[in-house]
């Protein structure tokens, strides 16, 4: 339950405490609507019993049964209300957590495990916190009320609810047992068939392509299947506690009814009658006792899910971040556009390797740098530092003569137009996909948006398009062409009119005319931006004021092209392997 509370709002216990009331008074009237029901069997049963006192303990019978679905209404609503805030305040908190975590723990989380907490798991807590508001607080205080109740009545009556509540103790104490490695396994298969289904409609190109629908529908039904399994085996164990609480409650109510056939029996007659009463009163008080029970199995059937859900949301929520934000807020440095390696080197968490050793370079305001090497050099991984996806291990990376790490990461990004290696597009229009993200301004213009698509050679085919910069993009950019989806990207980040432009192998996708186009743009129109180049084409980078030439994570050459053919024996060899010797000398 720890694990539930530990997040829970504040501003909740305030309802929390105003149900305990509203159940409290609930539990009160319907404890005593059995003393009434007593009045009324004495009435019927004693000679000359007037039908006024018959009405007036109905009437106030009925009162007590009123009131208390009034109570069941308003204790219904204040659960639904904390629950809901709960969940909108766990969300919010899984959400700002997950935007402050690096790279490094998004893949230690992985995707679909994270949709799955920040969904299924919060639904199940929910759920738990919606029902154990009802029954947590009214069971134990219903039985023990009850019991109190009957107590001081004939011992065998108490002794035989007392064996019926053992008997229901120990199942629910076994079944919670046997259940709670099912249920927390569940979790887990959840995550696992969530990531089986975004893979098979994300790559269902692919899937097509190579007749692998069997296969993948095969991968789906073995996942499914396990957690089906699993599922049918949790809720087997649960579903013994159903048939055992009518076995109890019916099986109660026979041994009262034939104590109390004893017990009538054995005495006299002038106290049959308040036997009988007696019985008629302990029955409906067994039965309270009896139900509490039955509701509380409710909870532990749903209890074992939802404190894992809890566990696994508490995971991510008690993860701390690796990435810090630093103090430095001021972006009118001494020195701008400038970025400088001293000595960096990186390895990812446990690896055991330098992804990155000794790099050291620095790249000046206005020029452009490129980086080329094999795949798997290190070439992302090193412009990954600059906007601190990841930091350093060894060394210092320097924006405009300060350590990134001294930033706040907003200031630190805005100093920056990035475009990854994957090209990204979101759901919306042209417009909404290039004027994306503020970098401290309240909007972008009209003129803004459009200067950048031109920039990016872009401005052909989007105004070919229906409603040319209002036309809509599907989500990831699917109704747009590779190529077209890149330039967009490129548009996104001039755009932002940063101090910095990062490229991380951004023009693979276009053609190499429109490529030099694009580049001649840049060139021209970003006057004053610093350009940072990864590629692996030579083409995109031989007019470059800086090469810098990596091989397995080191620096193998560094200076211009012309130098690099003559010095470096790596970039030399990239660049024969794509293009001739004379095409080189031009």
């Amino acid at each position: 339950m720890k694990h539930i509370l530990k997040h829970f709002p504040k501003k909740s216990w305030l309802y929390v405490l105003l149900n305990a009331v509203c159940i409290l008074v609930q539990v009160y009237l319907e404890l005593k609507m059995p003393d009434y029901m007593a009045q009324i069997t004495k009435l019927t049963q004693t000679p000359g019993g007037e039908i006024s006192g018959i009405l007036v303990a109905g009437s106030k019978m009925l009162s007590c049964a009123i009131l208390s679905l009034l109570l069941a209404v308003i204790i219904h609503v204040i659960a639904a209300k904390v629950a809901a805030d709960y969940s909108w305040s766990v969300r919010t908190k899984l959400y700002d957590k997950v935007e402050s975590f690096s790279l490094e723990q998004m893949n230690k989380f992985s995707t679909p495990s994270l949709i799955t907490r920040s969904t299924n798991d919060i639904t199940q807590v929910q759920n738990i916190i919606v029902f154990g508001m009802m029954a947590i607080i009214k069971a134990p205080v219903m039985s023990v009320w009850a019991i109190t109740k009957i107590s001081t009545k004939h011992w065998q009556w108490t002794v035989a609810t007392a064996g019926a509540v053992a008997f229901v103790c120990i199942v629910l104490l076994i079944c919670y047992f046997f259940a709670l490695p099912k249920f927390k396994k569940i979790q887990s298969l959840t995550d696992n068939i969530n990531r089986i289904t975004r893979e098979n409609l994300t790559g269902l190109r692919v899937i097509r392509a190579y007749n692998a629908e069997d296969y993948q529908e095969n991968k789906f039904e073995k996942a499914n299947e396990e957690i089906t399994s699993n599922n049918l085996s949790a809720h087997r164990i649960m579903a013994i506690m159903g048939p055992s609480m009518t076995i109890v409650m019916n099986g109660l109510s026979v041994i009262i009814y034939w104590i109390g056939a004893y017990l009538i029996n054995s005495v006299s007659t002038m106290d049959k009658l308040a036997v009988f009463s007696e019985m008629v009163v302990f029955s409906q008080y067994a039965m309270q006792v009896i139900i509490s029970f039955m509701v509380l199995n409710m909870i532990f059937i749903m209890a074992p899910r939802a404190i894992v859900a809890a566990k696994r949301i508490n995971e991510v929520l008690d993860t701390k971040p690796t990435i810090f934000d630093g103090t430095i807020d001021n972006t009118n440095c001494s020195v701008l556009g400038e970025i400088e390696f001293k000595n960096v080197s990186f390895k990812y968490p446990d690896a055991a390797d330098y992804v990155l050793e000794n790099i050291s370079f620095k790249a000046m305001k206005g020029h452009t740098v490129a980086i080329i090497g094999s795949t798997g050099c290190g070439k992302s991984t090193l412009i990954n530092l600059i906007p601190r996806f990841y930091d350093a291990t060894v060394g210092e990376v320097l924006v405009d003569g300060i350590n990134v790490k001294e930033y706040k990461l907003d200031a630190l990004h805005n100093k920056l137009g990035f475009v990854p290696q994957k090209a990204l597009l979101f759901a919306g229009t042209v417009n909404t996909n290039v004027a994306y993200g503020s970098n401290g301004k309240d909007e972008y213009t009209e003129d803004d948006v459009k200067r950048a698509i031109k920039i990016a050679q872009a401005q052909d085919f989007v105004e070919k398009m229906p409603y040319q910069y209002n036309s809509e993009i599907a989500q990831g950019g699917t109704n747009v062409s590779g190529g077209q989806r890149q330039r967009l990207c490129i548009a996104r980040a001039i755009c932002r009119n940063p101090e910095i432009l990062i490229f991380d192998d951004s023009f693979s996708a276009l053609d190499y005319k429109t490529d030099r186009v694009l580049r001649q743009a840049l060139k021209e129109e970003t006057q004053g931006t610093t350009n940072i180049i990864v590629a692996q084409r030579i083409g995109t980078i031989k007019d470059a004021d800086l090469i810098i030439v990596l091989d397995e994570g080191k620096i193998a050459g560094i200076g211009k092209h012309k130098e690099l053919l003559d010095t470096c024996k790596v970039y030399k060899e990239i660049a024969l392997s794509q293009l001739s010797q004379e095409e080189l000398q031009k």
